[in-house]
C-alpha cells in the first residue's frame, strides 16, 4: 500500500472499470439536466437516474464515471467539523441490467487489494442482514475471512427512497487502527467511532418495491456503485480528514501564505481556513459548469458559499478581495481531469472577483449594523425588520445572519423574514416546469413503445409521414376529432421541437380534407417529438399517413435571427474579450433575446462596434455551413460549447464563413445574405455577471423602424414640432423650459414652507422637554415636509416632528427627531412606523429622519392625532425626565 496522489486515484479507478468492460463517461455538468427534483449533482448515480428507469438508453450498459457532486444540507457544519465538505467527487461503476453482484464484488476486492495492495486484514465488509446470496459471494467466491464480514439490518445496508427500484446494499469498511477507536470492546463496524471508515458502497439494485413493504424482483436488476474519492484518499495517503489530502492541502496553502495563517496554529482560525478552502473549491467547478450568483435557486447557492468564505477571510483578520487568487489554484490542482475548468479559467476568476468586489463594497457596513444590533439587543432574538434590511440593503444571505447570531447565543424571526421576502419570493416560486414539457403530456403518460422520432426539418419544410402516437388529456388515444386539441406524435417530421432557446415550429397536418393546426412542438427526454395540436377539420387518428408542413415564413423568421445571435456571440467576443461566453437565448420569429457573460454595461461605442460587425458579416454573404462530426473533432476546430452543457459523442457544429463557429443544434440560414439586417433593440442586465441583448432581423428590422418612427412623429404632434428632425432641439428647448419653472416652483414651496413653520410651531406641545409637533398638511410635496422637518429641528434640537403630506390618494409620512432628542434614544424610524401603521402604512429609515407611506387615506387624521401619546410612551420607556 504505497502514497497515492489524489488525481492518480482518480484515474487508477477509471482505467480499472474500463479494463472491466465499462464505458469511461466524463463527469456530468453539476446542473442537472431535465430533472428539476435537483438543484445541483450530489451523487453519482443522480445524472444517470434515467438510464435506470429506462427513460432513457445509456450509451453502454456498463458504464463508469468520477462525478463532481455538491451537497449543501449541513453548510453550517463545514469548518466547524473536519467531515463536512460541500464539494466532492464520487467515483462509481454502474451495471444497467448487464453485470450483477459477483462482478460488483469481486472488481472491488480486486481494485484493493491488487491495484492500490490495501491489505487485507485492513478490510471489513457488511451486508443487509437478510442477504446470503452477497454473504456467500464475498465469502465463498470473493475470499473474504468470514471474522471480517458483518451483516446489519435494514436502516444501514438497504438502499430504498418510497415505491420503485430497491435492494440491499454491501459496504466495505477501513480499519484506520485502534489509535482511532472509541477503546470499548464491542467497537466494531457499525460503531460511531472514527477506527473503521465506510469507504465504498455497492447498491444491488434487486427488487420493484410498492412502498407497502412488497418487493417483486426486478427482471434485470442493476448495479450502483459509489465512493468518495476524498476519502479513498484519506485512506491512501493516512490522513484524518479531506483537508489534508494533497490537491485540498495545496489550495489551503495558498490561503494560509495569503491570509498569514498557518493550519493547526488555533482551532477557531482552523475553522475559518476549512471554511474558505471547501467553499472555493465548490464556488470554483459552480461557475464553471456555468452556475451564475443570483438571488434563488442554484445562483444563490453559489452567492451564499462566496459571501460565507469571504466572511470567513475577514475573521482571520484579512479584509481586501483574495478568493480569486485562490480559485486559480483550485483550476491548476484539477485540470488534468476538468480542462474545461482550463478553458473557462478568466471567466471563473474574473466573475469570483466582481462577486467578491460588490460583495465587500457592503458587507463592512452590514456586519457592523449587525454587530450593533447583537450587542443592543435584550431579548435575544433579531427581529425579521433588521433581517431584511441587512438582506435587501447590504446584501447579507440570511443564512449567513442566522450563523453569525446563533454564534451570539440568539436566533432570528425568520417567519417575520420570511413574510417581509413574499412578494421578492414570488417569482421564484413559480412551479418550475421542463423546457420540452407539453401541457397535454403528463409524468404518467406511457410512450416507451414509440420510436424516437425522425427529424427532417434540417433539409425539409415538409414531408409524409405516419401517425405513430396521439394523447390527449394526459391519456394515450386513438384520435381528436374536430375541436379538439391533443398531441400529435410522428414518426418523422420537419418540425423543429423546443429546444437550445429556440421556439418549437408551428404550421399544418393534413390529409384531404382533415386538416389539423400545430401550435407548438416540443420533445421528451428520449427524443420523441409532440405536436401540440387543435383539429380545424375532420378526424385525425393513429396509423394515417399525413402531410406534415411547417409555416415557413415563420420559420425563415426563426433561423434568421438564430444565425445573427451566433454572429452576435462572435462580435461580442471579438468587441469585448473572448471572457464572453453564451448564459442564455430566446430565439423566436420576431426577436431573439441573447444572454452573456460581462461584468459592466456596453458603452454606446461598443454597441455600435458590435452591431456594425454583425452587419459587416452579413453583408459579406458568408456561406454557412452545418454539419455532425464527432465532439473530439469539434473541439479541435475550437467550436464554442454552450456554458455547462453536456454533449453526446456525436454533435452539430455551425460555421458562418470561420466569423462564428459553434455546437448548435437549431436550425440556420444557408448565407448570412439571407437575414438582410440586424438592429440591436435594448441592452440590460439580468443577473450579476450577466447581461441581455434584445434584437432584431430581416422584416423585424423594419417593423422596429416603423414602431419608432410612429413614436417620434407622435411626438412632434405633442411638442408641435413641424420638422422631425428638429426633434431633438424642441426637445432640448422644452426640457429647459420646464427646469426653469421646476426651480420657480421650488422657489415657491419654500416661501409657503416657511409661511406654514410659523404656524405650526406655535401649536406645538411639550413633554418632559421634548417638543412634539404634529400635522397634515394638503397637496405638500415631500421636498416641502423635508424642509419643514428640518427647520423644526435646526430651530430645536430638543425637537421630535411628524408631518403628514396628502396628494390627491397619496399619503406620506416624515418624523425628524433633533440631535439631542436622538442622544436620549428617540428614533424617527420607530416613531414614523408606529404613526404610518394606523393609516394602514409603514416604514423606517434613520434615527434623525424617516418616511413612510400610507393607503388609507381617511385614517390620516387619527393618525396625526396619535402622535403625541405615541412620543409620549417612547419618552416614558426610554426614562426621559
Amino acid at each position: 500500500m504505497q502514497w497515492t496522489g489524489l488525481n492518480e486515484l482518480r484515474e487508477k479507478f477509471l482505467s480499472f472499470m474500463e479494463s472491466k468492460g465499462c464505458l469511461r463517461l466524463p463527469s456530468f455538468p453539476l446542473i442537472p439536466k431535465d430533472d428539476n427534483s435537483l438543484l445541483l449533482i450530489n451523487s453519482g448515480m443522480a445524472p444517470m437516474k434515467k438510464y435506470f428507469t429506462g427513460e432513457v438508453t445509456p450509451p453502454k450498459k456498463r458504464v463508469t464515471t468520477c462525478q463532481k457532486c455538491i451537497r449543501t444540507p449541513d453548510i453550517e457544519e463545514v469548518g466547524i467539523t473536519d467531515r463536512h465538505g460541500t464539494y466532492f467527487e464520487m467515483l462509481g461503476n454502474f451495471s444497467f441490467g448487464d453485470y450483477f453482484k459477483r462482478e460488483a464484488t469481486a472488481w472491488a476486492w480486486e481494485f484493493f487489494t491488487e491495484v492500490l495492495e490495501i491489505p487485507k486484514e485492513k478490510l471489513f465488509v457488511s451486508i443487509y442482514e437478510k442477504d446470503d446470496e452477497a454473504y456467500n459471494i464475498w465469502t465463498k467466491e470473493v475470499g473474504v475471512e468470514k471474522s471480517h464480514m458483518v451483516r446489519l439490518g435494514k436502516d444501514d445496508n438497504f438502499w430504498e427512497h418510497g415505491s420503485g427500484p430497491c435492494g440491499p446494499c454491501s459496504e466495505i469498511y477501513y480499519d484506520r487502527g485502534e489509535e482511532h477507536g472509541c477503546g470499548k470492546e464491542s467497537c466494531a463496524v457499525g460503531c460511531d467511532c472514527d477506527r473503521f471508515m465506510e469507504v465504498w458502497n455497492l447498491v444491488f439494485t434487486q427488487f420493484d418495491s410498492d412502498g407497502k413493504g412488497n418487493y417483486t424482483p426486478l427482471d434485470h436488476p442493476n448495479i450502483d456503485t459509489g465512493m468518495g474519492l476524498e476519502r479513498l484518499a484519506c485512506v491512501m495517503q493516512g490522513v484524518d480528514n479531506l483537508f489534508l489530502v494533497d490537491t485540498v492541502q495545496n489550495i489551503m496553502k495558498h490561503i494560509s501564505s495569503i491570509v498569514g495563517v498557518e493550519y493547526g496554529e488555533s482551532e477557531k482560525t482552523d475553522i475559518s481556513l476549512r471554511v474558505i478552502t471547501d467553499h472555493i473549491r465548490s464556488t470554483t467547478f459552480m461557475i464553471g459548469d456555468g452556475v451564475m450568483p443570483s438571488n434563488e435557486g442554484r445562483g444563490y447557492v453559489l452567492r451564499r458559499l462566496l459571501r460565507r468564505a469571504a466572511r470567513h477571510g475577514r475573521i482571520l483578520g484579512y479584509t481586501k478581495p483574495f478568493l480569486y487568487k485562490i480559485a486559480d489554484t483550485v483550476i491548476k490542482e484539477n485540470e488534468s481531469a476538468y480542462p474545461e475548468l482550463r478553458d473557462k479559467r478568466d471567466f471563473i476568476i474574473k466573475l469570483i472577483e466582481v462577486e467578491e468586489d460588490n460583495f465587500s463594497q457592503t458587507v463592512n457596513q452590514g456586519l457592523q449594523m449587525l454587530e450593533s444590533m447583537i450587542t443592543k439587543n435584550d431579548t435575544k432574538t433579531l427581529s425579521g425588520d433588521d433581517a431584511f434590511r441587512l438582506n435587501d440593503t447590504f446584501g447579507l444571505p440570511i443564512d449567513l445572519i442566522k450563523e453569525i447570531v446563533n454564534e451570539s447565543g440568539m436566533s432570528v424571526d425568520t417567519e417575520r423574514f420570511k413574510s417581509l421576502l413574499d412578494e421578492q419570493k414570488k417569482r421564484s416560486r413559480d412551479a418550475r416546469k421542463n423546457a420540452g414539457e407539453d401541457a397535454w403530456i403528463s409524468d404518467s403518460t406511457d410512450l416507451t413503445d414509440i420510436e424516437p422520432t425522425e427529424f427532417t426539418g434540417y433539409k425539409l419544410t415538409m414531408n409524409q409521414a405516419k401517425v405513430v402516437g396521439i394523447v390527449k388529456d394526459g391519456e394515450r388515444a386513438l384520435a381528436l376529432a374536430e375541436g379538439e386539441s391533443g398531441v400529435v406524435i410522428l414518426n418523422k417530421t420537419p418540425f423543429y421541437a423546443e429546444s437550445g432557446g429556440q421556439v418549437g415550429d408551428t404550421g399544418i397536418i393534413n390529409n384531404g380534407d382533415m386538416v389539423v393546426t400545430v401550435k407548438n412542438t416540443t420533445k421528451d427526454a428520449s427524443g420523441i417529438f409532440l405536436h401540440s395540436v387543435t383539429v380545424e377539420k375532420g378526424v385525425i387518428a393513429v396509423d394515417d399517413e399525413v402531410l406534415a408542413k411547417i409555416d415557413s415564413k415563420r420559420r425563415m423568421s426563426i433561423t434568421r435571427n438564430h444565425t445573427a445571435a451566433h454572429l452576435l456571440q462572435a462580435a461580442l467576443r471579438e468587441v469585448l474579450g473572448t471572457h464572453v461566453e453564451q448564459a442564455g437565448q430566446f430565439v423566436s420569429d420576431d426577436y431573439f433575446r441573447f444572454d452573456f457573460t460581462h461584468f459592466e454595461a456596453l458603452t454606446s461605442d461598443e454597441l455600435e462596434k458590435v452591431e456594425n460587425l454583425v452587419n459587416e458579416k452579413i453583408l459579406e454573404q458568408l456561406d454557412v455551413v452545418s454539419e455532425e462530426m464527432s465532439i473530439d473533432e469539434a473541439k479541435k476546430l475550437g467550436a464554442m460549447m454552450l456554458f455547462g452543457e453536456k454533449y453526446g459523442d456525436t454533435v452539430r457544429v455551425v460555421n458562418a464563413g470561420d466569423f462564428s463557429l459553434e455546437f448548435c443544434g437549431g436550425t440556420h440560414v444557408g448565407n448570412t445574405s439571407n437575414i438582410g439586417l440586424f438592429k440591436i433593440k435594448s441592452e440590460n442586465s439580468v443577473a450579476s455577471g450577466v447581461r441581455r441583448i434584445e434584437a432584431v432581423t430581416g422584416e423585424g428590422v423594419l417593423n422596429y423602424l416603423d414602431s419608432v418612427l410612429y413614436v417620434v412623429n407622435k411626438c412632434t404632434e405633442a411638442l408641435r414640432i413641424n420638422n422631425p428632425r428638429e426633434l431633438v432641439q424642441g426637445s432640448i428647448r422644452i426640457a429647459e423650459e420646464m427646469k426653469a419653472k421646476d426651480k420657480k416652483i421650488e422657489e415657491l414651496n419654500k416661501k409657503i414652507a416657511q409661511n406654514a413653520t410659523e404656524g405650526i410651531f406655535k401649536n406645538a406641545k411639550r413633554y418632559k422637554g421634548v417638543r412634539i409637533i404634529s400635522v397634515a398638511i394638503n397637496d405638500a410635496t415631500t421636498d416641502m415636509l423635508r424642509d419643514i422637518a428640518s427647520r423644526a429641528v435646526s430651530n430645536n434640537p430638543m425637537t421630535a416632528i411628524v408631518l403628514a403630506g396628502i396628494s390627491g390618494e397619496k399619503v406620506t409620512f416624515i418624523c425628524s427627531c433633533g440631535k439631542d432628542a436622538v442622544a436620549l434614544g428617540l428614533k424617527a424610524g420607530d416613531i414614523v412606523r408606529q404613526v404610518a401603521q394606523i393609516a394602514g402604512g409603514n416604514g423606517g429609515g434613520k434615527p434623525n429622519m424617516a418616511m413612510a407611506g400610507a393607503k388609507d387615506i381617511t385614517k390620516v387624521d387619527d393618525a396625526i392625532i396619535a402622535t403625541e401619546g405615541i412620543i409620549h410612551k417612547l419618552v416614558d420607556d426610554l426614562g426621559i425626565e
